[in-house]
């Protein structure tokens, strides 16, 4: 938190003026992204956060001697947008990518020795760098492996800006190109519930043809994965606060904002308990039904769009043993209600045993389930997928839930998706919800930050700094 002295000047970029400010309210990804891309520019930046922490939804909290991430969070290698704030912040070296796309996929429904297929690519020209991962891919029979590669074709043809996409569901365009409900289980829904949080019936088929097109049909190596090998806390807020502060920002916690309004000389007034802020320019970098009471009459033509954007859920199972049980970082399960298993042992700070997380997208069943429910549930789960586990003893079990963890990916959402820029000249929208042509990920929010701030710069007459488009370019 800002002891109130004058900002420092800006570590890159342009040289600070006194004539120009922005407030930008919310503290996560897209909100530190936007503002670290104004302060580079030389605006005069103010941070505002109502939580004690950054780094919204991708956090960090104390449990006794562990330190627990509320949710397993990766990213891709097409995620250049996330990748250049890892970056910026000086913390890529700590969420290193996978050399090469490798995904163990178990199945507990066959019998042990039979169990494990691999998700993995070659050092091949797409789509051919996929080729043999899926000709070997034991969960798919022959026939519906055949049909998978004739459906990747058809998708790769599809235009995800087409709007005409947006109103249909992934589900029925599957069916449609012959694919088997065990294709979808075993294969569409493993990727495109992780990355889109809902199953393909429930997803938008634009938003469904992005992430595949980009993750996997559109550079071999697009989707190798990455993903912090320490908390997240440690990266978007540690590290986060330490570069707002190295470029000038002034970062205020705990302070929640309660109104924004244009005053009578045309300056953006931003109340705050006990008083309130005149600035040039606002970004709004909060989710999208606080943006939407906060919104000053006439912003948007149609600010009860947003109250039509849903939520989805996703609960996260943690599990620590007094031993260690699995030998991979990770794995993807089939044949049983878990979704995705990661080693957090390292990166919580346990010194004995092993301590996993269950990352369950989608998971409007069972986000209210009580704790003792999803115990007598997935402990005898992990015991049928994990054999080490069977022998163990479980010294914690814990649940966190995260009840609208991201937008709903629903059919016709992006019609209810607005741009960075509002009706209201000087106020700019930011958060994974917005318009980015990405779900609701850790990449959408970057780049909405970024768009947003790019917005308001050239509004403010600021110059763009070079750095910040250097992930348009690679991507």
């Amino acid at each position: 938190m800002s002891d109130g002295s004058p900002p420092a000047p800006a570590r890159r970029g342009t040289p600070r003026t006194a004539d120009r400010s922005a407030v930008v309210v919310g503290g996560g990804l897209a909100g530190v992204t936007a503002a670290l891309a104004l302060a580079d520019a030389g605006v005069r930046v103010t941070l505002l956060e109502g939580r004690p922490r950054l780094g919204g939804l991708a956090f960090s909290f104390r449990r006794g001697s562990l330190t627990v991430d509320n949710g397993q969070h990766v990213y891709l290698r097409c995620c250049t947008a996330y990748r250049w704030f890892l970056d910026r912040i000086e913390a890529t070296a700590l969420a290193p990518l996978q050399d090469r796309l490798d995904v163990p996929v178990v199945d507990v429904a066959k019998p042990e020795g039979r169990r494990l297929g691999r998700l993995r690519r070659d050092p091949l020209p797409v789509p051919l760098h996929l080729g043999r991962s899926l000709a070997a891919y034991p969960h798919l029979s022959l026939a519906e492996r055949a049909a998978v590669g004739r459906a990747a074709l058809a998708l790769k043809g599809l235009d995800p800006a087409d709007p005409a996409l947006d109103g249909q569901d992934f589900g029925s365009w599957l069916a449609a190109h012959g694919q088997s409900a065990r294709a979808v289980e075993a294969l569409w829904d493993l990727v495109g519930v992780a990355t889109l949080n809902a199953v393909a019936g429930d997803a938008s088929l634009g938003l469904a043809a992005m992430v595949f097109k980009t993750g996997l049909l559109s550079d071999p190596g697009a989707a190798d994965i990455g993903w912090a090998r320490v908390p997240l806390g440690e990266l978007h807020d540690r590290l986060a606060r330490r570069a707002l502060d190295s470029a000038g920002v002034r970062t205020e916690v705990r302070t929640r904002v309660t109104s924004v309004s244009v005053n009578g000389n045309g300056a953006w007034s931003v109340q705050v308990p006990g008083g309130n802020l005149e600035t040039d320019a606002v970004v709004l970098a909060v989710p999208h039904r606080e943006a939407h009471d906060l919104l000053p009459p006439g912003a948007l033509d149609a600010p009860e769009r947003l109250l039509r954007i849903g939520t989805a859920p996703i609960l996260n199972v943690h599990v620590v043993y007094d031993r260690p049980v699995l030998a991979r970082p990770f794995l993807a399960a089939l044949g049983t209600p878990v979704q995705w298993v990661f080693d957090r042992t390292d990166a919580a700070g346990l010194r004995t045993g092993q301590y996993l997380a269950l990352s369950q997208s989608a998971a409007q069943d069972e986000i209210d389930t009580p704790v003792a429910e999803l115990r007598e549930r997935y402990l005898p789960e992990l015991e049928r997928l994990i054999p080490g586990t069977r022998a163990a003893v479980v010294e914690d079990f814990f649940v966190t839930r995260e009840r609208t963890a991201t937008f709903a990916p629903a059919p016709g959402v992006g019609r209810l998706r607005p741009g960075a820029r509002t009706k209201a000249p000087g106020l700019y929208l930011a958060g994974a919800w917005t318009a980015t042509g990405w779900p609701a990920t850790m990449e959408s929010a970057v780049r909405s930050g970024v768009s947003a701030a790019d917005a308001a710069l050239s509004a403010l007459g600021r110059p763009r700094p070079r750095h910040l488009f250097e992930f348009e370019e690679a991507a």
